[in-house]
Formats: structure tokens, sequence, C-alpha cells
């Protein structure tokens, strides 16, 4: 009972003590809000004023540990061998950084999730980003979110449409009372979806990933009618006539600017960002949500958070890697005709416009593992480098060692896609044809599978484009096609839902990088089947 008092007068006192100026903003948006109830607005007020004080503390945390990058990260080392849960490492004893770095070897991934379980079948993946890192970037991007948009953070201003939300850090009481309401039992994007669809004042909405986002958006306009008619008549809710004519007419003049349509004053999108994620962006962008703005609070990876946004405003997605666990290692990243490089950097040595791999060391096995993650160094913030995330190691084509890098394809794509007249691309996944058994006695190759709007059939010539541009894009890929050692890359349109259904199977598999990543290159039979029995040209 004591307890309780005391808690009541530290919320009490929280009240009424002024708030830091950086973040007086959220105080401001008190007048800006609908009528609520006494003790909705209570609760509104205290989870507010505890936001402040939150997000300060880790502002002013982050500052301490970026100023002083190098002994955070030996802190962070030191965590890391205290904690380590193999009770037979050598290390455990030691915290120094060199002498870490000579006992361990480098690992890849996929070689790591080898030893530990002898068998793979897709990268590692962490399904919950928790930790420092977690928290700092939802903390700190919701006041990046709030100071770039005041008012989208607002009660009733925000929508999630995917059961999972894109902050990477689940906030305790009594951050409870920011979070919108679900409706009762809400657990399928679609019943999210007509919730939203309910409330035309939204300002922001949200979804764990682009992808997510792109299926709903399809869904919509392929069951627009439905629900449509489940709102005009109530279900769920009361009946709202006059809010489902809006969305009719809405649906009606198509999927550019549809977003704006549905909800007239949206001003952003928060997704979570990750790898695979660039073509969703770019499909919504272009057309569901022409015209609105996109922001990530974090870059999550395989290994959890990589990186935090604090410039909502930046287009692309800039990124600042954190000192803090997982331990974070800079491997340069291989150039031309270099030999790849065995030693690694810390985060103070990076250099502006390197680019890097990312190596993580936690404490649940001291493995030095390389993610596949490469980023290129754009800034520095204090003495930690801000990143751009530029490919995936782990999503290379290689039939015959010619090494076609996940940018290099995505580039060679997109510029064929801009050759067919009305197309679109909204999603892509690759298959080396030795997965498929497709070769048939022919030269191995590269299947390719596609989702397109604006085009329902591909002639030869369209699916020639590829293969050019890939010689275009890569001078040994061209050499092995004069020879007849590589065949032509061979393309294929997949129907509506193709890549849903993929996605779907992705997040069935424990060991599946999905959600967040979402893997271009398919290397199991079972997947690359799925999309293959969903083509229609």
């Amino acid at each position: 009972m004591l307890l309780l008092l005391l808690l009541l007068l530290l919320l009490l006192l929280l009240l009424l003590l002024p708030l830091p100026p950086p973040l007086c903003i959220f105080q401001q948006q008190q007048s800006q809000r609908p009528r609520l109830s006494w003790l909705a607005s209570l609760r509104y007020r205290v989870a507010w004023g505890a936001l402040c004080w939150a997000a300060a503390w880790q502002q002013w945390r982050l500052e301490q540990s970026t100023l002083h990058v190098g002994r955070s990260q030996q802190q962070t080392l030191r965590w890391c061998l205290k904690w380590a849960q193999d009770p037979r490492s050598p290390l455990r004893g030691s915290t120094d950084m060199s002498t870490f770095q000579n006992h361990l070897p480098l690992t890849k991934a996929s070689q790591a999730q080898g030893e530990e379980s002898g068998k793979q079948f897709l990268p590692p993946s962490s399904k919950q980003h928790v930790g420092e890192a977690s928290l700092q970037a939802t903390f700190l991007g919701l006041a990046a979110l709030n100071k770039a948009y005041p008012e989208v953070l607002a009660p009733g201003n925000a929508a999630c449409l995917t059961p999972t939300s894109p902050w990477p850090y689940s906030l305790p009481w009594p951050w409870h009372a920011l979070s919108q309401p679900s409706p009762p039992g809400a657990k399928e994007p679609m019943a999210l979806l007509v919730e939203a669809l309910r409330s035309p004042g939204l300002r922001a909405l949200e979804a764990r990933t682009a992808v997510e986002l792109l299926d709903i958006f399809s869904g919509l306009e392929a069951d627009g009618k439905e629900l449509v008619e489940a709102i005009a008549a109530g279900s769920p809710g009361s009946p709202l006539p006059r809010r489902a004519a809006e969305l009719q007419e809405a649906l009606e003049q198509g999927p550019r600017g549809l977003a704006l349509r549905l909800w007239p004053k949206l001003q952003v999108v928060v997704t979570l960002d990750a790898g695979g994620q660039a073509e969703a962006m770019a499909a919504l962008g272009a057309l569901w949500c022409q015209g609105l703005a996109f922001f990530s609070p974090a870059y999550a990876a395989s290994g959890g958070v990589m990186g935090l946004n604090l410039w909502p405003e930046q287009p692309g997605g800039l990124y600042l890697l954190l000192p803090c666990a997982p331990l974070i290692e800079l491997l340069p990243a291989k150039e031309g005709g270099q030999e790849e490089a065995d030693t690694t950097v810390l985060l103070a040595e990076a250099q502006n416009g390197k680019e890097y791999e990312l190596v993580l060391t936690d404490h649940t096995s001291l493995t030095r593992c390389r993610m596949g993650d490469v980023v290129r160094v754009v800034g520095v913030y204090n003495q930690c480098p801000v990143v751009r995330f530029i490919s995936r190691l782990g999503q290379t084509l290689s039939v015959r060692g010619e090494d076609i890098g996940e940018n290099m394809f995505s580039e060679a794509l997109g510029r064929a896609v801009g050759q067919w007249p009305g197309a679109k691309l909204l999603d892509h996944g690759c298959v080396e044809s030795s997965i498929l058994g497709s070769s048939g006695g022919s030269a191995p190759h590269y299947e390719v599978f596609v989702a397109l709007r604006g085009l329902r059939n591909l002639s030869e010539e369209n699916r020639d484009k590829l293969d050019h541009c890939l010689q275009e894009a890569s001078p040994c890929y061209k050499s092995l096609r004069f020879r007849g050692s590589v065949g032509p890359a061979r393309v294929h349109l997949v129907g509506p839902g193709a890549f849903r259904e993929l996605r779907a199977a992705l997040a069935a598999c424990p060991s599946s990088p999905f959600p967040p990543e979402m893997p271009r290159v398919l290397r199991h039979r079972a997947l690359a089947q799925l999309l293959q029995r969903k083509v229609l040209s």
C-alpha cells in the first residue's frame, strides 16, 4: 500500500514538473486533442509526461555513449562476456578487445546456425527485437516523429494495420495509454483495416513492414466492396453509411493516391525498415501512398535492431549504428578484384564513403557472426557512423561464380521493367535453376518471378530485356552468357496474392528471417515451387 502511494505521488510530481525544452512540444498537444473523459485525459497526461522524461533520458544516454564510443563498445564487450551462456568460453575472464578479436574467428551466419543446429533452412533470425537498442529506437523514434509531425501521435490520429507494431520495443505501463486501442479480437490485418477505414481523421498509418502494408492495400482493392458493405451495415460497430459512400468513391478512382483519399489528413506511414523492403516502399510511394512521407524508427535485420533513425525528414533511411549490445564490428567490403578482408574495425574507425559488412556478437553465444548486411558510411554522429544499408550478401545469385549481388540485380530488374509499357513492379523473387531442377540439360540460369501492376502478359521480347540489362550490369555475367556457360534468365509473371502466400510460408518457419527481412533469393525448393504454382505467364 505504501509503495502504491509513493508511486502515485511520483506520478503527480511528474505532472507538475516542467518539461525539458526540446520535448515540450508533447505538452502542446494537450490543447489539440479531442475531448476525453477525465480519467482518459489523466492517463494520456501521465503517459506523455513519462514519455518526455524517458526520451530525454535515452537522448542523454545516446549522447554519452556516442561521444565516447570506444569506451562504450568496451563496456558492451564486457557485458557480453559476463552474460555469455557458454561456460567453456576461454574469454570469460578477459575484457580486452584485441584479445577478443584475436581468439575468436569470424563466422558467417549460415555457418553459425549449422554449428548450433546441424542443419540450415534460412538465415538465423531474432523474432523479438529486445534490448537497449530497441528501447532507444522506440523512445527516440517517437520523439523524432512527434517533432517532425506534431499531430500524428495525438489520441485517435494513428492506426496500426498489422497485429505487430513497427516500433521495436513494446511500451510497458504507463505508456499503454499512448497505444491506439484495437477492436476486440482483432488479430487479422483486414479486421484492423476495417477499424482504420471507419476513422476518416487519421494522420498516421503503421504497419510492421512495407511488404505487409503492400499486401494490405492489394487486399483492399480485391475485397474493397465487401469491406465497404460491412462498414455501411455496422459490422463491426455502428452503421456508417455516409462513410461507406466516401470509401466507395475513393476506391473507384483507382490505386494512385488512394490512402490520401481514404484519409485526407494523412501525413506519414510508419514501417520497420529491413532487408528486401525497397521494392514495396517504391510501389507504395508510387501508387497507394503517393504524396505521403515514410518513416522507420530503426533498421532491423536477422540479428535484431541494427541502427537508429533520428531523421524522419530524410528520405531513403539514414541510421545511426549504436555502441550498445549487440557488439557491432565492421568488416571492409570486398571491392573489385581485391581479396576479402579478414580484419574488422570498430565504430570509431569507420571511414566516410566506405562500405562495410556488419559483424555482430551478443551474450547468447560468443560468436563473431558476419551478418551479410552491407552498409555505406554517409556521415557521423559524435563518434558513431551514420550509414545507409546497401545490400545483403546472402541474397547473391551465382550459378557459375558470377556473383550478381542483390543491389545489382534489383537495379537491372528495375531498368527492364521500366521498358515494359505500363508495368509497375510490386514484388520479385529469384531462384537458381539447380534448386528447381529446371535446367533440363541446358546451361544453369536464373528463374525470376515477378508481380506486376499494369501488365497481364509478358511477351518474349519483354522477358529478354532482363537478361540484356543483367549483361550490361555485369561484365562477368555477359562473358558467361556469350560462351554459353550460363543460360538466359527466365522471367515468370505470377498472379495476385502469390507473394502474400510466400510471406505466410516464411512467417510459419521458425528459422526464417521474415519478418522483418524479405528474402529475394529463395534457397529452398518448397518456397520456389510455391511461386511456380502461381505463374500466369
